[in-house]
């Protein structure tokens, strides 16, 4: 099991989780965060001063797939609708996840990150 972890632009929240769905890649958890990277952030005019403002909003997604396969699909349609070719575009990471657990079922693992039958869903995300 992979979890990818996207940090994007806020003004991308919504295309990034249309174009998941497009994937059928469920289960996404989003969150407002703040953070810099190369840009740096920009400099503001507050009441005639300047204000470094080092720490933009960012939207941050965290999904859990089954393999490497999901893994890219989520990445490739994250990067396709989050790019704009200008700095703080973002970033995706990869890491590997040991064990998962579905509190509602006590599934585990693969099975705990899919749908359920009983969800009314196809399988997805391998």
């Amino acid at each position: 099991m992979i979890k990818v972890e996207a940090i994007v632009r806020e003004e991308k929240l919504e295309d990034v989780k249309e174009a998941l769905r497009a994937v059928d890649v469920r289960g996404i958890t989003v969150s407002q965060v703040m953070g810099c990277g190369t840009q740096l952030g920009y400099t503001h005019l507050v009441r005639g001063s300047k204000v470094s403002m080092n720490m933009l909003p960012k939207v941050k997604f965290e999904i859990v797939v089954s393999n490497e396969d999901w893994a890219q699909v989520a990445t490739d349609a994250i990067v396709k609708v989050a790019r704009t070719g200008e700095p703080g575009d973002g970033k995706v990471f990869w890491y590997p996840v040991e064990r998962a657990v579905r509190i509602r079922t006590g599934e585990r693992d693969r099975e705990a990150i899919t749908p359920a039958p009983s969800d009314g869903e196809d399988e997805a995300q391998g």
